[in-house]
């Protein structure tokens, strides 16, 4: 019996061995690695977060349609102020960016480099792995414990943050035919005061962070989104989905790599500004706007409002034009009608030379 099972064993081993040599040698390399890192943690996100938003909607790289554009978001403004308060911790409730920084220091998303042309870069080089060097930049006092960076909720700059850079995309799928518009990258704007003169310094950008990276952290980030309404039934990432906030264009992407920021009159700056939201617009609406050309096999095509208007006009003048003919012709047939009456009416003129017959010399 042991010699059965022993045979059995070594026929089975034999069979593995060949299926594996019996592979190609790429194969074989990549079944070791594989087999290599079974003991290695997994690379994929596996935190709560991810889990509870597990499939966020990613934009087509095939589109046949798509323009980006660069939007400042005001957070002193109505609209974008839900991105602002509260300003320190609340409860539960915090902004923005206190939520973001609280993120980055526990190393749960990534965040970008902001270069100096303003054009994000999501590469593994241009990423902050160090939180050391940024809080050192803004002279953001934190404590370090077991190689980990603390700030207290007071040492947060979430109150000189009253800017947003967003990154927006506008776009048309044509595999579901819908026009789309969705944030694919922000950056939060430091606007650190002068404690001597009380002005404004020049905006310092902080950091780039990609919209993919942080949605599925959003969706757990509460706010309340209007002063009319005091109850918190949206979060950050239906804020940002559905456009709630308003914001000026301060670039777009473009071949030439024009900024519009650089413009320094403020009346070309606003009309460059208008004719782009214009020009957004008037594409959204263009997609389901019926083509104005009639087609010779549909009988009931519909013509534009300005053609509508157009063949209106031009029936009432034929109409008016006609009726016009129709008076001009009775009045012309009255004085026909008039004149030969008077010729009817008028008597005749006999000469005395003339002799005139009578009926009873005729009968004679």
């Amino acid at each position: 019996m042991k010699k059965f099972a022993f045979l059995i064993l070594g026929f089975s081993f034999l069979i593995s061995t060949q299926s594996v040599w019996g592979q190609p040698t790429k194969r074989r390399s990549t079944t070791s690695n594989a087999v290599a890192r079974k003991g290695q943690p997994a690379e994929q996100k596996t935190d709560r977060a991810s889990l509870m938003f597990p499939v966020s909607e990613d934009m087509p790289e095939d589109v046949v349609w798509r323009r980006d554009i660069y939007r400042q978001l005001d957070l002193t403004a109505d609209k974008n102020a839900p991105l602002y308060y509260p300003v320190e911790p609340n409860d539960r409730q915090v902004n923005l960016f206190t939520y973001i920084f609280r993120l980055f220091l526990a190393n749960r998303i990534p965040v970008y480099t902001y270069k100096l042309d303003g054009n994000e870069s999501f590469a593994e080089k241009d990423r902050i792995k160090d939180a050391k060097e940024l809080l050192d930049r803004y002279y953001i006092y934190y404590e370090e414990e077991n190689g980990k960076y603390k700030v207290a909720d007071n040492d947060v700059p979430s109150a000189q943050v009253k800017r947003y850079y967003v990154k927006e995309s506008n776009y048309f799928d044509q595999r579901t035919g819908t026009y789309r518009s969705r944030v694919t990258a922000f950056c939060p704007v430091l606007m650190d005061e002068d404690e001597d003169f009380g002005s404004a310094s020049a905006p310092k950008p902080l950091f780039w962070v990609k919209y993919d990276d942080v949605a599925p952290y959003l969706s757990r980030l509460p706010m309340m989104a209007s002063n009319l309404n005091n109850v918190i039934n949206m979060t950050a990432d239906d804020y940002f989905t559905l456009n709630r906030y308003e914001g000026k264009i301060y670039k777009t992407a473009n071949l030439q790599g024009r900024v519009l920021a650089n413009e320094t009159d403020t009346v070309k700056l606003r009309k460059e500004q208008q004719k782009i939201e214009q020009q957004l617009t008037d594409f959204e609406k263009e997609i389901w706007r019926p083509s104005e050309k009639k087609d010779t096999l549909d009988s009931t095509a519909v013509a534009s409002p300005q053609k509508q208007t157009k063949t209106v006009k031009n029936r009432v003048a034929e109409k008016s034009a006609a009726s016009g003919e129709a008076v001009a012709k009775k009045t012309t047939t009255r004085r026909s009608a008039s004149a030969t009456t008077e010729k009817q009416q008028k008597p005749k003129t006999r000469t005395a030379t003339t002799p005139v017959a009578s009926a009873r010399r005729t009968r004679r």
